[in-house]
């Protein structure tokens, strides 16, 4: 007998945040009354269609434990890598040990807290019978413009089929894994999961999603990520 494939989010974590000079990384620096982590993470916790969460953390982060989470699921904590990608591929190695290879894993950012629910429930809902999966993104607005090597401008390039690429991206666990790995041992570092599905021959789909789904890396990020989540509510 089948059963539903079950949906886990994986959330890489083990980043220092330079450019935010902090002392401490980005991912655990004060927002709306907690940590952005804890924004981050309890997003899905609190989502009804979500199993459980794996979250790759720094070998030496003394910070983790003492975030207060909603710890009615399961949450899997694992040692990251040296870049992102390689984060990743430890959480799916873990996740690999309880769940199955076409459950979803949504990969999301730790430095995204702002992710909706309702965007959530459209990712997973335009992409649970894909072949591939996808993630949320959204169409370039601005004017682009490629600089040469002394700052000034090279051209204008055509922004016409561009998007802005977003998390959480959706695939299957074992297809993902299986991307993550053929592109490290090409010497590819990805810095997104859907560039290593690509590399693999897929074409991942895109969902339309909310800009206000920002990724804070400078200390302005902070104020209007804190913004977003009061239009939110929390």
């Amino acid at each position: 007998m089948s059963t539903s494939p079950a949906f886990w989010a994986v959330i890489p974590a083990a980043g220092v945040g330079r450019r935010m000079g902090a002392d401490r990384p980005k991912q655990y620096l004060p927002l709306a009354g907690r940590t952005v982590l804890e924004s981050t993470l309890n997003i899905f916790l609190g989502h009804p269609r979500i199993t459980g969460v794996v979250v790759a953390i720094g070998a030496e982060d003394p910070w983790f434990k003492t975030l207060t989470l909603d710890t009615g699921k399961p949450i899997r904590v694992v040692e990251g890598g040296e870049e992102r990608c390689h984060s990743v591929l430890n959480a799916l190695r873990d996740l690999k040990g309880v769940a199955a290879n076409d459950d979803w894993v949504l990969v999301h950012d730790a430095a995204r807290p702002c992710l909706s629910h309702a965007d959530l429930d459209r990712l997973i809902a335009t992409l649970v019978t894909d072949p591939v999966g996808g993630l949320l993104a959204t169409p370039v607005s601005d004017t682009l413009k490629r600089a040469d090597p002394s700052g000034r401008v090279a051209e204008t390039v055509d922004r016409n089929g561009l998007w802005r690429a977003f998390t959480p991206q959706m695939f299957r666990l074992g297809l993902l894994a299986e991307a993550l790995e053929s592109a490290l041992a090409a010497g590819a570092l990805v810095t997104d999961d859907a560039s290593a599905m690509e590399l693999a021959g897929h074409a991942p789909r895109l969902v339309d999603g909310s800009p206000a789904n920002l990724k804070i890396t400078s200390p302005a990020d902070l104020a209007l990520a804190e913004f977003f989540l009061g239009r939110q509510g929390g």
